[in-house]
């Protein structure tokens, strides 16, 4: 099983773009907006952590959730095609579940276009299929890999870089699936 998950573009309800790696997932997200493949962009709050301390003594810090809505804006999404969810998550997965909140409210979405770095697909994408399919909601997702992102998946092991994000990704996915995946049982509108 290859870290990169690569759909064949379609027409989507809309499309996420995954907190992370700001700057090629926007590159991303706005080349496959101006291809029209979604007319909303959904974007989950990310957490901040002690940043928010600084904001608490007066420090304004700009976010990672507004720094990629100002650049999206900036790069021709229009800012009303945009939709920011708030949850300060910290996670892939707690961005599934937010996202699942958010459509289990939300007729007409029935596909998922997943913005991400290259490497980051595989995972996100079985995090998100599961995500939908235990809380029994039929979205359809697909990835689409940030080309921005550098990642080189058939020569990865040429680098110490590429060695870490390959071997991280990996345990990523073993704990996904030996642990995590059993927090995304939790019902749709209940709290933990």
């Amino acid at each position: 099983m290859g870290l990169v998950k690569e759909d064949e573009p379609l027409n989507t309800g809309a499309m996420v773009i995954l907190m992370g790696s700001i700057a090629g997932r926007i590159l991303q997200a706005a080349d496959l907006y101006r291809q029209e493949l979604a007319g909303k962009v959904m974007i989950v709050e990310a957490s901040m952590g002690a940043y928010k301390s600084l904001e608490a003594r007066g420090v304004h810090i700009i976010s990672y959730t507004e720094q990629t809505r100002n650049n999206a804006v900036t790069l021709g999404i229009p800012a009303d095609s945009i939709t920011i969810l708030p949850g300060d998550a910290t996670s892939t997965q707690m961005e599934a579940m937010i996202i699942r909140e958010y459509l289990a409210t939300k007729s007409g979405i029935d596909t998922l276009l997943l913005v991400s770095s290259a490497f980051h697909t595989r995972r996100a994408s079985m995090i998100f299929k599961s995500a939908f399919r235990k809380a029994g909601i039929p979205v359809y997702v697909v990835c689409s890999p940030s080309s921005y992102t550098g990642f080189n998946a058939e020569k990865w092991w040429r680098s110490k870089e590429g060695i870490q994000t390959v071997s991280l990704e990996y345990l990523k996915i073993a704990n996904f699936v030996l642990f995590e995946r059993r927090e995304l049982k939790q019902k749709v509108g209940s709290k933990k």
